[in-house]
């Protein structure tokens, strides 16, 4: 009686020892959630571009500043501003001479090109050229400064495109064959590819 006990007892431990060594499958087991880092580019907008464009259009640098990218703002009213300069100077510069001409047509000899003698420092036909090129560079300077305010424009409009495009990180370079069929021969170089 005691052995049958005894094996009644080890056959009782044995099997309550299975019994807990299982494992529940239907267990849930929870996992942390690892959320995505947001992308770095703007979601697609098909206005945007033309957005920038417009607030460029309609006050320089706006739409930079639209675009995020206030360090050109500086850049842009710099440029517009040295171009409106360039302008005035001129502008100074053709009135002077003009001024001067104007007063030797009317028969006086008190201009500023007359020195104290009454002898000219800069004859007639050298006013006129003056006015001339200081003519020339007042419109080469309205010119520049309209096309500096285009570039502002287009500046603006390629940003605001360029913020839009999803560029992968994957550039990679690596050895590639090229058998061509028709010689039998084979090529070598490298391949560099640029996962858009």
């Amino acid at each position: 009686m005691k052995s049958r006990n005894s094996i009644l007892l080890i056959f009782f431990f044995l099997l309550t020892g299975q019994l807990f060594a299982q494992q529940d499958s239907l267990k849930f087991k929870a996992e942390r959630v690892v959320e995505e880092p947001a992308p770095e580019y703007k979601p697609y907008d098909p206005l945007s571009p033309a957005r920038a464009a417009f607030y460029s259009a309609v006050l320089p640098g706006l739409g930079q500043a639209y675009n995020g990218k206030y360090w050109k703002i500086p850049i842009v009213y710099t440029a517009l501003g040295v171009g409106v300069y360039f302008y005035l100077n001129n502008d100074d510069q053709y009135d002077r001479y003009r001024d001067a001409y104007k007063s030797r047509l009317a028969g006086k000899t008190t201009d500023e090109f007359i020195d104290e003698n009454g002898t000219p420092i800069i004859s007639t036909s050298g006013l006129i050229e003056a006015q001339k090129f200081y003519q020339r560079n007042k419109e080469i300077s309205i010119l520049v400064t309209l096309g500096i305010y285009a570039l502002n424009i287009i500046d603006a409009n390629v940003d605001a495109h360029l913020q839009q495009f999803n560029v992968s990180e994957d550039l990679s370079l690596k050895p590639a064959l090229d058998y061509d069929r028709y010689s039998g021969k084979a090529g070598y170089g490298l391949s560099l590819n640029y996962n858009f």
